[in-house]
C-alpha cells in the first residue's frame, strides 16, 4: 500500500535545510553527511524534496500507527540520488487528524 496522498505532500524548505541538510544541527548532521555524500545539497533542497516525493509513491508503506493526534507512515525503500546511485532509506511521515495530506518528518539511511 502506498502512502496516502503521497502526491500532494508536504516538504517545507526548512525541515530539508534546516534538519536533514544541516550540517549543524544537533540531530540532523549525521543525516546531512549522509544526503551530501550521494550528491545532494542544501543549495539545491528542491531535488532531496523531490526524491522523497518520489520515494512515497515508487515504493511501500511498512507501517501505520495512531498516535494521539494523526497517523505515523513509514515508507522504506530506495531512492535515487544526484550520483545515480539509489540508496535504501526510511521516511517518516504524518497525518494530523482531520487532515489529509502528509507532511514529512524526517529520512534516514537503512542498514
Amino acid at each position: 500500500m502506498k502512502l496516502p496522498n503521497h502526491e500532494e505532500a508536504r516538504i517545507p524548505k526548512r525541515k530539508i535545510t534546516g534538519y536533514l541538510l544541516s550540517t549543524t544541527h544537533r540531530d540532523g548532521h549525521h543525516k546531512a553527511r549522509f544526503f551530501m555524500s550521494y550528491g545532494f545539497s542544501a543549495e539545491g533542497w528542491e531535488v532531496l524534496a523531490n526524491a522523497l516525493r518520489r520515494h512515497a509513491a515508487e515504493n511501500e508503506m511498512v507501517k501505520a500507527e495512531q498516535t494521539p493526534f494523526g497517523t505515523r507512515y513509514v515508507v522504506e525503500g530506495p531512492l535515487s540520488t544526484p550520483n545515480g546511485r539509489l540508496v535504501n532509506v526510511r521516511v517518516v511521515w504524518f497525518v494530523e487528524h482531520a487532515e489529509t495530506i502528509p507532511r514529512l518528518v524526517t529520512a534516514y539511511p537503512l542498514e
